[in-house]
């Protein structure tokens, strides 16, 4: 129903190669996420998918089908961006079903449609307003359930909860977990939160520079990531970076992320002074001077009360420890 092969994609605008030679398969009712710094390419990709830009070179099959050439409308695909992009003179009922509607879909299955997917969103008090009636998180409720509507065979959403406040992206990332669940549609999920495609995805493609670094399940890319890149990407805070040198080692870089090194007042590897500790409620996270590994984040679970200035020793833990070659890649 909704499968994706990616075969050697390359995107060049002008002299600048954006994306330089993507291969990736997606299977039918996979959710798959595309995570990587600004100007990495992730949107660009999703472009090409959708048809919105042509592929300087390579193929989209969808379904099996070369869609390479194939205008947006014709690909079976939904998109829902950043902005709503809603019509503000139209009723929700009628914002979600006018795409439809231009379509000739009689008003029978229209009607139909929208009040299914309304009740999957749980839209159905509000089929009657008009956006401006709307609260933000509403509102991108309402552009999921236009995609809905359709029954397309991939899903393409372009960071859709980037213009919503906290909460109001936690409630909705789990309406679009819950809604993969319930359609078991393909998606395809562009983002720069990795709460979000941590949380959402199946699997997640980074990327980096036009190019994917590696595809992996979350924790797969978060226990044994590929490199050096990959590892500082993945996991909030970010994991530890130490020059080999500096340990005594002959590897460029040593890894460590923050939840798996221990403090202590009086005994440790590292001795340490607290330059500032974060109070999160659940977690406390300290920012310490190591006199042999220079400058590194502890992440330590419940409430740990350390002055700036005090001494604290920091020993990691040797078995969630990551080492790094020349060329940045895992040893």
């Amino acid at each position: 129903m909704g499968s994706l092969n990616i075969e050697n994609v390359k995107k060049s605008f002008g002299q600048v190669d954006v994306l330089k030679g993507i291969d990736l398969d997606v299977a039918d009712g996979e959710f798959v996420v595309f995570v990587g710094p600004s100007g990495c390419g992730k949107s660009t990709l999703l472009r090409v998918i959708a048809g919105l830009e042509d592929a300087t070179s390579g193929r989209v099959v969808i379904d099996g089908r070369d869609v390479s050439s194939t205008p947006p409308a014709k690909r079976g695909i939904a998109m829902v961006f950043q902005t709503y992009a809603l019509y503000p003179h139209l009723t929700v009922k009628n914002n979600m079903g006018l795409g439809l509607k231009q379509a000739g879909t009689p008003a029978a299955e229209i009607d139909k449609r929208v009040a299914e997917a309304s009740a999957m969103l749980s839209l159905e008090p509000y089929l009657q307003r008009r956006p401006a009636e709307l609260s933000g998180g509403q509102r991108q409720r309402v552009a999921i359930g236009r995609a809905v509507v359709r029954e397309p065979s991939l899903f393409l959403f372009d960071e859709p909860l980037s213009n919503l406040d906290a909460a109001l992206r936690v409630n909705t990332r789990l309406e679009i977990a819950q809604l993969h669940r319930r359609l078991r549609a393909t998606m395809i999920y562009v983002t720069h939160d990795q709460v979000e495609a941590m949380t959402l995805a199946d699997r997640i493609v980074v990327l980096n520079g036009g190019r994917i670094e590696q595809i992996g399940a979350p924790m797969e890319l978060y226990n044994s990531p590929a490199n050096e890149f990959v590892a500082g990407f993945i996991g909030s805070p970010r994991m530890n970076f130490i020059e080999g040198a500096r340990l005594g080692e002959s590897v460029r870089t040593v890894g460590v992320r923050p939840e798996h090194i221990a403090v202590d007042p009086h005994n440790g590897d590292w001795k340490s002074t607290v330059i500032h500790a974060e109070h999160l409620g659940a977690d406390t996270n300290l920012y310490l001077d190591c006199e042999k590994a220079g400058l590194i984040t502890v992440r330590l679970f419940g409430v740990y009360n350390a002055e700036p200035g005090a001494t604290l020793y920091a020993t990691p833990d040797p078995a969630h420890t990551y080492r790094f070659g020349q060329d940045g890649r895992r040893i």
